[in-house]
């Protein structure tokens, strides 16, 4: 039976990460058995650039602070070794990191499951929403694909004011 100290170091713990889930718009788990230092290193270079908070978590530890959110489809995954991805403010970035990094290390390094705002995602859809550019990216397409038309319309009531200027000077 572990002592008072351990048990209230785990409570501790656990409350700490149920803080982090509750605080998070979207949390990747992976299987990463097999990558090397280097490969971890520059992973989580790219992780923390992209204002992802990565680690490496107990799966008990898990399966309570996902238990303490109601966030439940995650006891079948939560075995072998874990690390979780969590981002406070992208809802794809954690998935497309990660899922650039599981096709490069396809043997190695797995997705398991993953959330966006409460929606659990096994591990297909975590791939597809790997393949989801980044807000930023959207928003430049949304404005490009506007900006076109935009530019029509400009042209065409300009040759509109030119022509009736035209006609009053003549």
């Amino acid at each position: 039976m572990p002592s008072e100290k351990i048990l209230e170091s785990k409570k501790a713990k656990v409350e700490k990460l149920t803080e982090l889930l509750k605080g998070s718009v979207s949390g990747v788990l992976v299987d990463y058995k097999g990558i090397t230092v280097e490969e971890d290193t520059q992973l989580r270079k790219e992780l923390r650039e992209a204002g992802v908070n990565y680690f490496v978590e107990k799966n008990t530890m898990l399966k309570r602070a996902f238990d303490n959110i109601g966030m439940e489809g995650f006891d079948e995954v939560l075995n072998g070794t874990t690390a979780i991805a969590l981002s406070a403010d992208d809802q794809t970035a954690p998935a497309r990191i990660l899922g650039k990094f599981a096709e490069k290390n396809d043997e190695k390094f797995n997705l398991k499951a993953g959330f966006v705002e409460g929606v659990v995602y096994d591990e297909t859809g975590v791939k597809a929403l790997s393949k989801i550019p980044s807000k930023e990216i959207l928003l430049a397409q949304l404005v490009g694909s506007l900006q076109g038309p935009m530019q029509k319309l400009a042209a065409t009531l300009q040759a509109l004011v030119d022509k009736k200027n035209e006609e009053e000077a003549a």
